[in-house]
């Protein structure tokens, strides 16, 4: 019994859609392509992605000044 059963894979495509929806709708709402949730689902370079994301400017957001 090695690997991983159909059960196990299941419950991985459910955590995963848990996250992806949020982050997509997140993202979105900041302006930019829901594709960009993808690098979510990559250990290490999630964190990355997430510095990135707050570091990068907004198309939706205003510049104060």
């Amino acid at each position: 019994m090695n690997g991983l059963s159909i059960w196990h894979w299941l419950i991985v495509l459910i955590v995963w859609a848990l996250l992806l929806v949020p982050i997509v709708k997140i993202i979105n709402k900041a302006g930019f392509s829901g594709w960009r949730s993808i690098v979510s689902l990559i250990p290490l370079v999630n964190i990355l992605g997430l510095w990135v994301f707050a570091y990068s400017k907004w198309p939706n957001s205003e510049d104060i000044k």
